[in-house]
Parts: C-alpha cells; sequence; structure tokens
C-alpha cells in the first residue's frame, strides 16, 4: 500500500519549468564617415535673374491688313454684304406675303388659330413642306361617271391580309393564297359599289396578285398603290381627302386602323386573315355591305359608327333577325284581320270581283330579301355571259397588250433615231430605203 501511495504521488508531483535564456542582440559597429552637411536655403542666395525696363512700341510704318486689301476684294466684300442684306430684305417680304389674309379661293389649314399675320405665315409655310409628304397627285380618282353609269358608293378595298395573304414554307417558299370566298366577294359587290383597291405595297408587287384575281379588270374599276398614300407622324396612311369623292358614300376596308387614322368615320377595320382555309370573314360581311347598296342611306358614316368595334357580321345578322320577326308579326296581324286569309290583288276584286288567293303560304318576302333575290339572279346571269365569252375576252385582252408593246417599241426606236416610227399596218411591208 505504501508503494502505491509514493507511485501516485510521484505522477501528481509538479515538474520543474526549464527556462531557455536568449543571447542579447549585438550592438552594430559605429561608423567612422562624418554626416553630409546641411543643405543651404536657395532663397538666401543673390539671384542673378532680373526684370528688364517695358520698351515702348515703336512704329514700323507698315499698313494694316484692311489698307492692304487690294479692289477686287473690297468689291467682292460689298456685294457680298449687299447680297446678303437683298436676301434679309426678300426673306422679310417673303414672310410679310405669306402672312396676308386668306383669299377666297384659298383653302385655309385645320389649325387652331389662323387670326394673326404670324399665324397665317406659319400656316402657309407648313402646307409648303408638307408638300413631300402628299399623294403623288391631288384628285387620286377621276370624276365619277354620269349618276346611269356610277356606282352610288366606293368601297374601298385593302390587299395585305384582307384578300390574300404570303405564307412560306420550307418546301415551296413564299406562296400567296387567295381569301375563301374572294371571288364571289368582288364580283357580288361590284353590282351595288364602285370597288377600288387601295393598298400600301408598291404596284410592281401589288399588279400581279390583281391580275390574278380580277384578270380582266370585270370588277375592280380603279388600283391605288403606295405612290397615293401619304406620310403621317412618320406612319404610312390612307387620306380619302385626296380621293375625289363623297366621303359620305365612301366605305373603306382595311386590317389596320393606322391606315385610315385621318378617316376614321370610314374605315371598317376586320382582323387579318392569317390562311385558315375554313375562314368566311368576307362572306359574312356581305349581307352587311348588301344592305347598304340596297336601302342607300344618303350617309353611311352614322351606321359605320354604331358598328364600330363589333363583330359586323354577328351583330348584322341579329339586327336582320329582328326586321323579319318584325315583318312576319304584322303579317299575321294582318292575317288574322282579314279572316285568316290573305288574298293578292286582281283588277275583277277591285270592282267587286272574287279575290285570288296568294300563291305562297308563308309570310312574303322583305324588301331586302326581294332586292337580295334580285341581285342574286342578275349574278348568276353575269357569271354565266362572263364564262360562255371568256375565250372572246381573252382574245381582246391579248391583242390589246400587244399594240401596247408595238407601240411602246415604235415610241422607244423612235425617240432614238429623233423620229417618232409608227408600227406598219397589217398586212403591209415596212418601207424600207432602196440602195442604190
Amino acid at each position: 500500500m505504501a508503494a502505491l501511495r509514493l507511485a501516485r504521488l510521484a505522477r501528481t508531483a509538479p515538474r520543474p519549468a526549464v527556462r531557455f535564456l536568449s543571447t542579447p542582440p549585438t550592438q552594430p559597429p559605429a561608423s567612422s564617415t562624418p554626416p553630409p552637411p546641411p543643405a543651404q536655403n536657395v532663397s538666401s542666395l543673390p539671384s542673378l535673374d532680373f526684370a528688364p525696363p517695358d520698351a515702348e512700341p515703336q512704329r514700323t510704318g507698315a499698313k494694316s491688313a484692311k489698307d492692304s486689301l487690294s479692289s477686287i476684294e473690297r468689291k467682292r466684300r460689298v456685294y457680298s454684304r449687299a447680297a446678303l442684306a437683298l436676301m434679309g430684305l426678300g426673306l422679310g417680304a417673303g414672310w410679310l406675303y405669306m402672312g396676308r389674309e386668306w383669299e377666297a379661293d384659298e383653302a385655309k389649314p385645320k389649325l387652331e388659330d389662323t387670326s394673326t399675320r404670324v399665324s397665317r405665315a406659319n400656316a402657309r409655310i407648313s402646307e409648303m413642306l408638307d408638300y413631300f409628304n402628299k399623294p403623288a397627285w391631288k384628285e387620286l380618282l377621276p370624276p365619277p361617271l354620269p349618276p346611269t353609269h356610277q356606282r352610288p358608293y366606293t368601297l374601298l378595298i385593302s390587299i395585305d391580309d384582307l384578300l390574300v395573304t404570303s405564307v412560306w414554307d420550307r418546301q415551296h417558299g413564299w406562296r400567296t393564297a387567295k381569301r375563301p370566298g374572294v371571288d364571289y366577294f368582288l364580283a357580288y359587290l361590284s353590282q351595288f359599289y364602285e370597288i377600288v383597291v387601295f393598298t400600301t405595297q408598291p404596284s410592281y408587287t401589288a399588279i400581279p396578285i390583281l391580275e390574278k384575281l380580277d384578270p380582266f379588270s370585270w370588277y375592280i374599276s380603279y388600283k391605288l398603290f403606295r405612290e397615293a398614300t401619304r406620310s403621317y407622324n412618320g406612319q404610312i396612311v390612307k387620306d380619302l381627302k385626296y380621293l375625289n369623292r363623297d366621303l359620305s358614300k365612301v366605305i373603306a376596308l382595311d386590317t389596320s386602323a393606322e391606315h385610315l387614322q385621318l378617316n376614321p368615320d370610314s374605315a371598317v377595320v376586320i382582323p387579318r386573315w392569317k390562311g385558315d382555309p375554313s375562314d368566311r370573314g368576307l362572306i359574312g360581311l356581305i349581307p352587311f355591305l348588301e344592305s347598304i347598296g340596297i336601302h342607300q342611306p344618303p350617309d353611311v358614316r352614322p351606321i359605320l359608327k354604331a358598328y364600330e368595334g363589333k363583330n359586323i357580321p354577328l351583330e348584322y345578322a341579329k339586327k336582320e333577325a329582328e326586321i323579319k320577326a318584325k315583318h312576319i308579326a304584322e303579317w299575321e296581324k294582318e292575317k288574322k284581320g282579314k279572316g285568316g286569309a290573305v288574298t293578292g290583288f286582281t283588277l275583277s276584286g277591285l270592282f267587286g270581283g272574287p279575290a285570288r288567293p296568294t300563291s305562297h303560304t308563308g309570310p312574303p318576302p322583305t324588301y331586302l330579301e326581294q332586292k337580295r333575290e334580285e341581285a342574286q339572279q342578275l349574278y348568276r346571269q353575269e357569271q354565266e355571259y362572263l364564262k360562255a365569252n371568256e375565250a372572246e375576252f381573252k382574245r381582246l385582252r391579248d391583242e390589246d397588250i400587244e399594240r401596247q408593246m408595238k407601240e411602246m417599241k415604235g415610241s422607244l426606236w423612235g425617240f432614238l433615231n429623233g423620229q417618232m416610227v409608227l408600227p406598219p399596218a397589217e398586212g403591209e411591208d415596212a418601207k424600207k430605203p432602196s440602195s442604190s
């Protein structure tokens, strides 16, 4: 036991700490070189610089540049100053003239205030600068035909995504597709409207499309292209005031409201056609446009305003159904008042004889339905006639194209030779100069 206790005490006894002392650093040896002397103050040294006294300017006797000008240079300066003065006087006189009072036959610009000379001058100057943004012609269409030949209304139709659309695929590239019902749309409505194609495309891209739609110009009366548009706020628009037509009888169909922003009262904006073969957008518009052509309102703009922002085919179908229901109700009321029989008019009935009963058992057609049936019959007759004489029309068209090409060739040859050379008539040989 004693040995065990001694072993425990040996393990728990503290051990003496060992300390290591480092040697002190050695001192550097003293240098034998003396320190440099302190720098002297430069400002205390005497200065060798001196400022010479200001010398008085001396005259050399040379002439100034003004006096050294030649006589030609002096004349040139006088003439240039006189020209600038005359130019200023001319601009001032022109500005005063532009600010004169409005003349009786002068079209006043649509501005809020043109009562002062400054406002009138600014209005006329703006009108002059706006010349480059206007259409190429002041009247886009010729004067209307006599009333017996002129359609009562004008229908403006765009091309892009309304009559046709362009599609692209890897197999065929770019192709142009006709909208379903476009042939019937143009042929049928040409009875009621003067159809004018008004597109923002250039003529060289639009004419081939129109030649496919109407190769003999049976339905499209006039064609207006990019040259007939104008620039307004950086956008291409169609300004209908240059159309040379009464805007109360003009309807413009387009797929872009920006194109008709100057004449929104005459615009009918319809959705774009994206190539759906089951589309019936054009066919659905026919009853609405047909009713305007049949009833002939004095101003179409209030009617277009009433349908603005709506689905025109659907809304008009509802309106026509209401009119039809009212017509049937009036007919039934009249039928009951006559004892259940509706008789037709005969001369014997006028003098007390028996009246002839009507052939139909249902209600008679409305005025719109009667006129629609007449228009449909006229359309069928016209199509039969055109189809029967299509070969003759094609021959006449080809002859006309050939004649125009000959005239163009003769005119060019005459221009190059300094004289007009007309093409020889049929059966006659061209006169050739005799060789000596």
